[in-house]
């Protein structure tokens, strides 16, 4: 039965929930990282020195990855983290007792070299889909029953 009016009634399936669902996920897990991916971004945090002690590798199909472990202490010593990685570091990048600088944004298990780091690309990414993904259906339900979707524009 049709609403008054002759429009059919509007409703959102399962598979938008489940879509939905999905992208409230995605913003949940990029929201969980985006105050220390921020800091890193600006540079903010405290500063010191990473003394490197030992490189370690896991070996993938096809690659290896190295992440060299630590000391980072801040500038005035009042900060002093043992077992931190480098972010980024690869089995070149150090020699044990080599020192960098370094800042902390109180991230667990990393510390960053001056350069930072681009792992803001990959959280906004995941904003983005999330929010894509969760809106999906208020977009469904603003289309008119029978409306088409714009076809894209030929190019030839």
């Amino acid at each position: 039965m049709k609403p008054s009016g002759g429009q059919a009634r509007r409703r959102i399936g399962a598979f938008d929930i489940a879509l939905a669902l999905a992208g409230v996920l995605l913003i949940v897990l990029a929201a969980q990282n985006a105050r220390p991916v921020v800091a890193v971004l600006r540079g903010d945090g405290v500063r010191g020195t990473f003394t490197a002690q030992r490189a370690e590798c896991v070996q993938h199909p096809g690659h290896e990855q190295c992440s060299w472990i630590g000391t980072f202490r801040s500038g005035d010593g009042k900060v002093v983290r043992e077992g931190i990685a480098f972010y980024g570091s690869e089995r070149g990048t150090f020699t044990p007792g080599a020192t960098s600088p370094a800042f902390d944004v109180g991230r667990r298990g990393y510390v960053y070299g001056p350069g930072g780091s681009n792992e803001w690309v990959v959280v906004a990414g995941l904003m983005l889909a999330g929010l894509g993904l969760a809106a999906r259906p208020l977009l469904r339900l603003r289309r008119r029953p029978g409306e088409a979707v714009p076809a894209a524009p030929s190019t030839d």
